[in-house]
């Protein structure tokens, strides 16, 4: 390295280069988003919080979805409005770190737990004489603790792989957020490595975890046609619907950003698909586990019931 590099201490963020009336509107749009985000799942961790006849299995993982959820949208967010009303305000070079860890952590350890969700309903209605027995709370709380563990274990091995690198080019991120792929390409040394990781880890978290949920919802397909009833059938269906919703989100997005077709510009098509991944998922779950769900719409009227009679 040459005597008189500079070295770089902070990025900025482009976001999204429109016209500013532009992105005073997209801040309204996105402060709302956000709004409902928190406001949505804050909802669903109080319900499960007071309702006991919600204090199963099932509702514990949605619990810890719901805990990922406000975590995704309060790491990303803030930043990116902040950059849409002011779009030369930069962010720190240990803050642009610590976002891309908890934005890896976040991902992977969603996408383990909707593996664990997809177990649950597996046992529930495959085995469901032998349900409180497999489904245990010490399982539970294990197959939770393990999601949490490999998320942040392996977003580890990408920070540290990442902290060695020099950043001595351009401080301009192409990103609304500091996603490790944008960050790397300011990297003035070779990142071969760490794309072959970020290529691994991709593939590992996608491939393997999205293969055993196809096999389990083949499994529960089965059960439910063998089941003699047509009410039956739409009960033991009706308890996946939201799941499977949920994970179509949030499997069909990670799908196309990463072996979707590479026509037009893949850049942009991959910042706006995170901006829907990381902003409007989120905000969407809950929504999908109130309105298609009748516990959690019969839980929360027993609890509005419960304030006005206060």
């Amino acid at each position: 390295m040459g005597g008189n590099m500079t070295f770089i201490t902070e990025f900025t963020l482009l976001g999204f280069p429109l016209d500013p009336k532009v992105q005073v509107f997209l801040f309204g749009i996105f402060s709302l988003c956000y709004a409902f985000t928190l406001l949505g799942n804050g909802v669903i961790l109080g319900l499960i919080s007071l309702d006991s006849r919600l204090h199963t299995p099932m509702y514990f993982f949605l619990s810890h979805l719901a805990i990922v959820d406000i975590a995704y949208a309060c790491n990303t967010v803030p930043q990116m409005l902040v950059n849409l009303l002011d779009p030369t305000k930069p962010i720190s070079f240990v803050g642009c770190l610590a976002q891309t860890f908890l934005f890896l952590t976040f991902a992977i350890t969603e996408c383990l737990l909707l593996v664990a969700m997809s177990y649950d309903r597996y046992v529930a209605i495959c085995h469901p004489l032998r349900y409180s027995v497999i489904m245990s709370w010490r399982v539970c709380n294990f197959l939770a603790l393990a999601s949490w563990t490999f998320g942040m274990l392996l977003s580890l091995v990408h920070l540290v792989l990442l902290l060695p690198l020099p950043f001595c080019k351009s401080q301009k991120i192409n990103h609304f957020f500091c996603e490790i792929m944008a960050v790397l390409k300011l990297a003035c040394a070779d990142t071969h490595i760490n794309e072959i990781m970020v290529l691994a880890g991709a593939t590992s978290v996608l491939v393997g975890p999205f293969s055993f949920i196809v096999i389990s919802y083949m499994c529960i397909l089965c059960a439910i046609l063998r089941i003699q009833t047509g009410e039956g059938q739409r009960k033991a269906f009706s308890t996946c619907s939201s799941h499977l919703c949920v994970v179509g989100l949030f499997y069909g997005t990670a799908i196309i950003m990463y072996v979707g077709p590479r026509y037009g510009n893949p850049k942009e098509q991959k910042k706006y698909l995170l901006l829907f991944h990381s902003l409007f998922n989120p905000m969407l779950n809950p929504l999908i586990y109130s309105l298609r769900n009748s516990e959690v719409k019969n839980a929360l009227k027993r609890v509005l019931r419960r304030e006005s009679t206060l």
